[in-house]
């Protein structure tokens, strides 16, 4: 493939990890940009924390069905403005467990995930755990680069660096 061809879209794969932040719309957005641009796509993570009601097992199975469709719900609701801005379905992943951990397992499993983007927080606390711990600790492990984009970055802004 000479340089001038595009990749695959499956083979472009911008990661976003989607939680209750304010700072996700903005790594959602940039990332929609870059892939629109790039020709790749977008795939969104959602790590579910595991059920900790262990003393009678169907509490604990109805506790973490319930995550899930919690999961999913907002997922579809993410997924359908991402289809908006891009002009395909992103991929969806859910895990369950720690999310730093599940997070490198997806990067080493999926091939196609090309850079990992991040939303920073903008309070007085630092950009956040997630990205606090990939930059400091784990982004030296990973295969990948990773896009941190301030939460205090507007749409317009986004658009004119991508």
């Amino acid at each position: 493939m000479s340089e001038n061809e595009q990749t695959p879209k499956d083979d472009h794969t911008f990661l976003v990890v989607v939680d209750e932040s304010d700072e996700l719309q903005q790594a959602l957005f940039y990332a929609c940009r870059t892939a629109v641009r790039t020709n790749g796509r977008v795939a969104l993570l959602k790590v579910v924390a595991p059920a900790e009601f262990q003393h009678w097992a169907s509490v604990g199975e109805l506790m973490r069905e319930e995550r899930r469709e919690e999961a999913e719900d907002l997922l579809r609701t993410i997924s359908a403005g991402v289809q908006q801005r891009t002009g395909s379905m992103p991929i969806m992943h859910i895990r369950e467990g720690d999310i730093q951990e599940e997070l490198v397992t997806l990067i080493n499993e999926d091939e196609s995930i090309c850079t990992l983007v991040l939303g920073a927080a903008t309070g007085d606390y630092g950009p956040g755990p997630l990205v606090s711990a990939l930059v400091n600790q784990l982004s030296g492990n990973l295969r990948i680069p990773i896009t941190v984009v301030p939460g205090s970055l507007t749409q317009a802004e986004i658009t004119a660096i991508t």
